[in-house]
């Protein structure tokens, strides 16, 4: 019998960016990645991340998270289901901050309002071995990569940057000419990713503002991607098309990012929603048995 059947979770999102949070703190339980996909699956558990989190590694962080995609592998970060998470977590809790712990390191939440929090989602990596590229770009501004005919691309030049995880993203006149459903499970899988990407379509509706839409790595096309918002909104700065502080405008709703100049840090704010409290039943994971 799985020992997961039983366990309670919360369904929740992040403007739009469907995510379960699994506590399993206080237990000696873990998730395999058969069993993610098993709950993926589920007519009432579907997501885009699972947010697993377990006992704490480190002093002063409240527990270690680990986050599945809906295929069933690990993400190094996920900025909307982190933002749940601190939900979860101060639900109950007259605190207004919390620190948890992932494989890419610390992430500081803080409470803004009752359902709005902001993540410190750390400094963006920027060099190609940190990435990573499968070649030696001095300048990740503008890689050497295009979709289409040499002499009329239909995309070309993304930026590329790690926020927990790779991005690449394309910054265009119009969203709406691209087909991302088609180009992007392409270019996740590119020779150029060896450890695949999120591809980003970008358009600048001012200094201060973005339309953005991502194939998020695992999972597919999104409503949202906290860290692809943080990567394009870096991207941009560096670009020199866009502001420090920038609002993303996804499907699902709208991010605040700011990149931080005195730290260096990227500041993601936007707002949660709980949808349900459940608990898995047997039947979910009757395939992995």
């Amino acid at each position: 019998m799985n020992p997961l059947i039983g366990r309670s979770f919360l369904k929740m999102n992040g403007i739009g960016n469907a995510i379960i949070v699994l506590d399993l703190r206080g237990t000696p339980l873990s998730v395999r990645p058969e069993d993610a996909r098993a709950i993926a699956k589920g007519p009432r558990t579907g997501f885009d991340q699972l947010m697993v989190l377990s006992d704490p590694h480190s002093p002063g962080t409240a527990a270690f998270m680990q986050i599945y995609n809906c295929d069933g592998s690990l993400s190094g970060a996920c900025g909307n289901g982190t933002r749940c998470v601190a939900w979860a977590l101060l639900e109950a809790d007259t605190a207004s901050t919390v620190l948890l712990e992932t494989q890419a390191g610390l992430l500081a939440c803080r409470r803004d309002g009752p359902l709005t929090f902001t993540v410190d989602m750390g400094e963006p990596r920027l060099g190609w071995q940190e990435i990573p590229l499968s070649e030696n770009f001095s300048d990740t501004r503008r890689i050497e990569l295009m979709v289409g005919p040499a002499d009329a691309p239909v995309l070309a030049g993304p930026a590329v940057v790690n926020m927990g995880n790779p991005h690449a993203i394309f910054f265009v006149p119009d969203y709406r000419a691209i087909d991302l459903a088609t180009i992007g499970p392409m270019l996740e899988h590119h020779p150029m990713f060896p450890e695949r990407a999120n591809i980003s379509i970008a358009q600048m509706t001012s200094p201060s503002s973005m339309i953005l839409r991502v194939w998020e790595r695992g999972a597919g096309l999104t409503l949202a991607c906290g860290s692809a918002a943080c990567a394009a909104a870096v991207a941009a700065v560096r670009r020199r098309v866009g502001e420090r502080t920038i609002s993303v405008a996804l499907p699902g709703g709208t991010l605040v990012i700011e990149w931080r100049e005195s730290d260096n840090h990227v500041l993601m704010t936007g707002l949660v929603e709980l949808e349900y409290r459940g608990s898995f039943d047997a039947a979910l994971f009757a395939e992995t048995e």
